[in-house]
């Protein structure tokens, strides 16, 4: 069910987004005892309703782990045309991750590395790394539909926003929870509100961003569930803007991994010029 986001008079504290590739994806529920009502009855006192920053916080955990590599396909599609790449994908801890095309020719070598809120490019063509200033942080990444901060941005979730469960459902022999999402205060954020669909295996379904006056600007959909790297996880996810319907981006792991740790030499900015590995 698609609910129209309350405006939030909060501020935004800057134009910087959550990124909801790496994101988004979720992890082990603790200290809530899910709850599963009719849409008509009402709300039982005695039974807790489950914390929403937990359910966040561990789900973030469960699709990023301590570490993680993989291969992905990225699928850019318009009403006239279409486009694909494949990428290689490494992320560490919350705020270390590197993404590296690796076709088609003419777009093997870019890269992007993000350690905390910073960002570089690397184009193998003019052989330049380019820190990103704020300026660009909004602009498209590869011509997809995800933007150069879903990339960055991607802790802002569990860090800038506070979490209610406002329902829970069940589907597909699952209970699935509805989350609302606002920025904390003064939280350097864009978005004012977002909407997230989670299931109780820590499989997020949708991801919905609202702007300052609670119109929906896009929205992100996983699909293809199953084991990736030993973990429940979608295998898919689609990225589309709100009054584009015929234009979205989908994203596609084809391998996953997760480690303990990666080569502290993986995020570095001379690795994103000159791969190592």
């Amino acid at each position: 069910m698609r609910r129209k986001a309350p405006r939030n008079g909060r501020p935004a504290g800057g134009r910087r987004a959550f990124g909801a590739v790496a994101v988004a994806l979720l992890g082990l529920l603790v200290g809530a005892a899910p709850i599963c009502r009719a849409a008509d009855a009402p709300p039982d006192p005695s039974v807790k309703a489950p914390d929403g920053n937990a359910l966040v916080r561990a789900a973030f955990d469960h699709y990023r782990g301590k570490a993680s590599s993989g291969t992905a396909e990225m699928t850019i599609h318009r009403p006239d045309w279409e486009r694909n790449m494949t990428m290689d994908v490494w992320t560490e801890g919350d705020a270390q991750s590197l993404v590296r095309i690796t076709a088609p020719a003419k777009d093997e070598g870019n890269g992007t590395l993000k350690k905390g809120q910073d960002m570089w490019l690397y184009n193998p063509k003019v052989n330049r790394v380019i820190k990103l200033p704020p300026s660009m942080m909004s602009q498209s990444w590869m011509g997809s539909d995800f933007s150069n901060n879903d990339l960055a941005k991607t802790d802002s979730l569990v860090n800038d926003y506070d979490h209610r469960v406002t329902e829970t459902e069940t589907r597909d022999g699952h209970t699935v929870f509805h989350i609302h999402s606002t920025p904390r205060q003064g939280a350097p954020v864009v978005w004012g509100a977002l909407e997230l669909e989670i299931r109780d295996d820590q499989v997020l379904l949708a991801e919905r961003f609202y702007d300052q006056d609670g119109a929906l600007v896009k929205s992100l959909t996983t699909s293809d569930i199953r084991l990736l790297g030993g973990r429940v996880l979608p295998a898919t996810l689609r990225m589309q803007k709100a009054d584009k319907q015929g234009e979205w981006t989908e994203l596609h792991y084809t391998k996953l991994s997760f480690q303990d740790s990666l080569p502290e030499r993986l995020f570095t900015l001379t690795n994103l010029r000159n791969p190592s590995s």
